[in-house]
């Protein structure tokens, strides 16, 4: 089970790679997301599966059981479910606004994001060339 979670999370990692290095930003915001997906499962194959073992400690015991289940992983996991639902939320927003502004989602269409599309090809007044002496 634990080396075929490995591979999912490869491949994961892999196609979400693959998808970030596209222009297009709705396959970079895809990309983002299988690589979140890859993370969340590649820090749940870090901790070991043990059902209907809770970390507690029983009353009277200085210790917890021999076997038991890592809190830790789990609480990782949810934070980076959190953290991923924030930042997703933002771009997706982002590439919406992106695409508002521009009319494409296309990165080689943004080489000049600052000034509106209608405006790319001003002309620099002859004032605000001065010579340096």
């Amino acid at each position: 089970m634990g080396f075929l979670l490995a591979v999912t999370a490869g491949a994961l990692f892999a196609a979400g790679l693959y998808m970030i290095l596209r222009r297009s930003l709705v396959k970079n915001l895809v990309g983002l997301l299988l690589l979140s997906y890859a993370v969340n499962l590649l820090l749940f194959n870090s901790a070991e599966l043990i059902p209907a073992r809770p970390p507690l400690i029983a009353a009277g015991e200085s210790l917890p059981p021999d076997v038991y289940a890592d809190p830790l992983p789990q609480a990782l996991i949810l934070t980076a479910i959190v953290i991923s639902f924030g930042l997703t939320a933002f771009a997706v927003v982002l590439v919406r606004k992106v695409y508002q502004v521009l009319g494409s989602d296309d990165l080689n269409v943004m080489h000049c994001t600052d000034i509106p599309c209608e405006e790319k090809e001003l002309e620099i007044p002859e004032e605000h060339l001065e010579e340096t002496p």
